[in-house]
């Protein structure tokens, strides 16, 4: 579904920043930024072949941040009708003038600001009315449950597609749009083995930017299946050290450990394992020397692409680590001037943040190594942020001599986030494009598991 009259949108949207950044002007403020969005989708999700939920949606907002000096103040609304705008504004404003300065508040400096960007081919709508969604949804569960007996229920499956536009300003004379679009189509069911009373979980998914790009509903659902599947008859191991291949999907929340401990939040509130490790400072390797770790922000019709950040300010191809060196932290113009710095145009986060692969598939990958245990689940978040210590509920498989031996359940991987970044042994080529952030599988050296 999409009635989303693009061109009237970016026409009306111009003109309400405009509006409230004048509306601020008038309100005394020396400089504002502001979001404004509009939006529709629709999105459909069955169980057991019938329908469970119908939803469309038209979504608009405005959320407003203006300076009074170093004083600031911030409001948002869900209707952008005048009136309701000069009361945001008027709100915005008046917390303002009761905060305490900030030195380090703020735009973004100007001359930073995203001027001249390309268009990054982010806006495909489709035109999925309701009745063909909920015969896409159907096919996707119907496939996983008709792939074998031991299938015997269902999560259910959903489908949802979402389109809008939205607009970034500031009194800096920046004022950016995004029309973008997302589509996703999922599945999960449910195995249990005969003369057993153990069931297993598990899904698949797909989205992208193009409705045409999507994996097939068929084939969604026979994933799930088979996913499901190969964890029946799981069992806990004893507990031990051992190498562990993170699968690509759970490769990324190692990446998100980092980029947490290089942003520049906590760096200057020194809540981190990695304070003052940037190359330049001392000097000190992070990763192995082959770990090469880069944003690409300006992909066409990537899912985390952007031609500017949460600020306006102008985003480049740039190298987060290289040779295992940190060459920046994660700054946005407020974190840059906290540590004396500029910003790195990541207000907002990374964009399209890309590990390089050493070149192995995953077959590959398990081959490497060798025996241990191959996470394709994690459970909870037992992160210390301060000291790197590492804990979580995990699930997968035991493999030996490279190849799968059965599936594992209940167990706990631990280490330290400093110890197992320097013990990377490979990245894999398995890379999973359904996110913002892209590596395939991460093979590290030792860990210990706790099991039985």
């Amino acid at each position: 579904m999409s009635d989303l009259d693009i061109n009237k949108t970016e026409q009306e949207l111009r003109e309400l920043s405009e509006t409230v950044l004048k509306l601020a002007r008038k309100q005394g403020a020396s400089a504002a930024e502001l979001s404004l969005n509009r939006g529709a989708g629709l999105s459909v999700e069955v169980h057991m072949k019938n329908v469970d939920k119908l939803e469309y949606h038209r979504d608009q907002g405005l959320s407003l941040t203006v300076y009074f000096g170093q004083k600031q103040g911030a409001a948002s609304s869900g209707d952008l009708s005048r009136n309701a705008i000069e009361d945001t504004v008027r709100a915005a404003c008046n917390i303002a003038k009761f905060t305490s300065e900030d030195p380090y508040a703020g735009l973004a400096d100007k001359e930073f600001m995203a001027h001249d960007y390309p268009d990054l081919d982010l806006y495909h709508p489709w035109d999925l009315q309701a009745d063909q969604a909920i015969d896409v949804a159907l096919e996707c569960e119907s496939a996983a449950l008709a792939h074998d007996q031991r299938i015997i229920n269902s999560d259910g499956a959903s489908i949802s597609t979402y389109s809008g536009l939205s607009v970034l300003a500031n009194s800096n004379d920046f004022c950016g749009l995004v029309p973008s679009s997302r589509h996703t189509l999922s599945c999960s069911v449910i195995a249990q083995q005969p003369g057993s009373d153990a069931m297993q979980r598990d899904y698949w998914y797909s989205t992208a930017r193009l409705s045409e790009k999507l994996e097939a509903a068929q084939d969604i659902g026979v994933k799930a299946a088979q996913r499901t599947l190969a964890r029946l008859d799981s069992r806990q191991i004893s507990t031990r050290k051992t190498p562990v291949l993170y699968s690509a999907e759970m490769a990324r929340s190692l990446i998100s450990h980092f980029t947490s401990a290089v942003s520049g939040g906590a760096q200057y509130r020194k809540s981190t394992f990695l304070l003052d490790c940037l190359n330049t400072q001392k000097n000190q390797k992070v990763f192995p020397d082959f770990i090469h770790l880069y944003e690409q922000p300006l992909i066409p019709q990537a899912l985390g692409s952007g031609a500017f950040d949460k600020e306006g300010v102008a985003t480049r191809n740039q190298d987060l680590v290289a040779e295992g060196l940190v060459q920046h932290y994660l700054l946005s113009s407020y974190t840059a001037r906290q540590l004396g710095m500029k910003t790195t145009a990541n207000a907002g986060g990374t964009h399209n943040l890309t590990l390089q692969n050493t070149g192995q598939n995953l077959e590959e990958m398990l081959r490497e190594l060798d025996t241990g245990f191959y996470v394709t689940e994690l459970i909870g978040s037992g992160i210390n942020a301060v000291t790197g210590d590492y804990s979580r509920g995990a699930a997968g498989f035991w493999v030996e001599q490279g190849e799968i031996q059965f599936p594992v359940e209940e167990v706990t991987v631990a280490g330290n986030l400093k110890d197992m970044f320097r013990q990377i042994v490979a990245v894999g080529n398995d890379v999973d494009l359904r996110a913002g952030m892209r590596t395939g599988s991460i093979l590290i050296e030792e860990m210990m598991i706790a099991g039985q």
